[in-house]
């Protein structure tokens, strides 16, 4: 069982270390209100298919955020020491993660999402000791995969969507799941970040279909922007 992370962690830690919320989104976190929330950013690695990330994805018949991939987390309770402890709690409850199989990293900078309001804190771990993981409410979550940083990376896997609403943002699909949003953009920026991200066809958009979760808003679908958690 290794607790220190590999080195291939490393270059995305050492920049994490300067990081700010401009570096993910055009979007000022507002300096009070916002309901605190936390998403556990958690990376494995597996002898077959090298490092990946856990995702879950929502059941389909959920009022919002409907079949969308997301990572593991939710709001904050009053019980919760910190982000650190949401993030690991919703874990737990959504897919049977043991926050003792997990060695937390590094916290993200504030997102804010306007469109709920939420204060969105990403916490980024190294699962030293990987166990099966399952959905634990199936009216809540389908689905739950680790997504090879090597198919997220290849060019052939990588796109930008059209929301119906107009707005544009990074997305990539992998195992069967249509990545996007929230989830995308900050999957987007740490693969940057980690030096592991390859150049891709940034031409290739599709349109999401009308019952596709709302987005965050953006300032617009400036097309340079495409890492931005718009």
């Amino acid at each position: 069982m290794t607790r220190r992370p590999p080195e291939w962690i490393d270059p995305l830690l050492t920049r994490l270390g300067t990081a700010r919320a401009e570096d993910f989104t055009r979007l000022t976190t507002p300096a009070e209100g916002g309901r605190e929330s936390a998403v556990l950013v958690l990376l494995g690695e597996q002898p077959d298919t090298g490092p990946d990330v856990l995702v879950l994805q929502r059941a389909a018949t959920l009022r919002t955020h409907a079949g969308q991939p997301a990572f593991p987390g939710g709001a904050a309770d009053p019980e919760d020491a910190d982000v650190r402890a949401t993030a690991l709690r919703e874990a737990n409850e959504e897919v049977g993660l043991d926050p003792a199989s997990v060695t937390v990293l590094a916290e993200l900078p504030k997102l804010w999402i306007p469109v709920s309001d939420f204060v969105v804190t990403p916490v980024l771990a190294w699962w030293h000791d990987p166990h099966p993981v399952y959905p634990c409410e199936p009216a809540e979550v389908a689905h739950v995969a680790r997504l090879p940083v090597s198919e997220l990376v290849d060019p052939a896997n990588r796109l930008r969507v059209r929301h119906p609403s107009g707005w544009i943002g990074p997305a990539f699909s992998a195992r069967g799941m249509l990545v996007w949003g929230f989830t995308a953009g900050v999957l987007a920026t740490l693969l940057e970040m980690g030096g592991w991200a390859r150049p891709w066809p940034r031409d290739r958009v599709v349109e999401l279909p009308p019952s596709g979760a709302t987005p965050a808003p953006s300032a617009g679908t400036d097309e340079a922007d495409e890492t931005a958690l718009r």
